[in-house]
């Protein structure tokens, strides 16, 4: 796991698994799989790709690009890549390019995330955070308007907002802007955006005034650098810390979320594919475990194993978000595929 501290550490945007000298050369390599897509998702994948990689004593390389879940389902239906990293359900309009294409898809999902609004540890003033004054920072009328931590709450400092987060190919974008602005897409446009979550890190961790937000690993790889908010409950009016706890009862709402590994069906059809999704999900709880998501109950990976064997193509969200699914919810949706 060393390595992937090393790459999330570095900021590497795309990085190529075991490509610091642990795997072979692609010359040297009987079969190539292709992964790309979410950089929350990249952590638990880089992870399974180098020990699959070390399993198959060079014989297979995998490769891991990080564009973010959007531009990695751009690549996934024009036929680039073998499996898509997503932070989110695949959209309407991403299911229609990849049916244009011909490219049928099994949609796993391999983990939950605690997606995280972090601040420099210097903020006195919002270790605790609603919904409403998220929206009121985030949301489009803010941009011009609230441009000081004053302007979303009066009893906080005179000083300026320096926001950072995730760019428009990001699921995680998708995700944090519906369920804190209502409307996928609908953010102030005036922030620091990167598809690397280190470039947000690294923005937070300079900036007394700074707030930004990515999935729980990156936060939980930076601990010393960056405070999570405490996130108040809109239903229970309780503040939730992001933790494996407060995702698994519910209670972290509305920014708990599925995340996915999405497989080209006709990909799954070569041998060191179907070996490597299989390995990824029997082996992947363990690795999502250690890079601090929150796993699927076994019987979760079970399913989607059986999924997986039976080509069970499509989604069960049918090109909709996810904002407020709990894992029993997504139990119950997988159970009925």
């Amino acid at each position: 796991m060393n390595l992937k501290r090393t790459a999330m550490a570095l900021g590497v945007a795309a990085v190529v698994a075991g490509a610091l000298g642990a795997a072979p050369t692609a010359a040297l390599a009987d079969a190539i799989i292709k992964v790309d897509g979410s950089s929350t998702v990249f952590p638990i994948t880089e992870a399974v790709a180098e020990e699959f990689q070390k399993a198959k004593k060079g014989k297979v390389k995998v490769t891991v690009g990080v564009s973010g879940t959007g531009g990695g389902f751009k690549k996934f239906c024009r036929g680039e890549t073998d499996i898509s990293d997503a932070s989110r359900p695949i959209k309407e309009k991403e299911m229609a390019a990849c049916k244009e294409a011909g490219i049928s898809y099994i949609e796993l999902p391999v983990a939950y995330d605690a997606l995280t609004v972090v601040i420099n540890p210097k903020n006195t003033w919002a270790a605790t955070m609603t919904v409403d004054e998220l929206k009121k920072m985030w949301e489009p009328e803010a941009q011009g308007k609230v441009m000081k931590w004053s302007d979303v709450n009066p009893k906080w400092p005179n000083a300026k907002l320096a926001l950072f987060g995730p760019g428009a190919d990001s699921g995680t974008f998708d995700y944090f802007t519906e369920a804190v602005n209502h409307k996928e897409k609908a953010s102030r446009g005036d922030f620091t955006a990167s598809e690397d979550d280190n470039v947000l890190v690294q923005g937070v961790s300079r900036d007394k005034n700074a707030i930004g937000y990515f999935g729980y690993a990156y936060y939980a790889e930076n601990k010393d650098k960056l405070k999570a908010v405490t996130v108040v409950n809109p239903a229970t009016g309780k503040p939730v810390a992001p933790s494996e706890k407060s995702v698994e009862d519910g209670s972290y709402a509305p920014l708990a979320r599925p995340i996915f590994i999405y497989v080209n069906a006709k990909s799954a059809d070569k041998p060191e594919i179907k070996e490597f999704v299989e390995f990824y999900l029997k082996q992947g709880p363990k690795y999502v475990k250690e890079v601090k998501y929150v796993p699927l109950p076994q019987s979760a990976y079970n399913t989607s194993l059986d999924h997986f064997k039976k080509k069970k193509l499509g989604t069960v969200f049918a090109g909709k978000g996810a904002v407020g699914v709990k894992i029993n919810e997504l139990l119950a949706r997988e159970a009925k595929f």
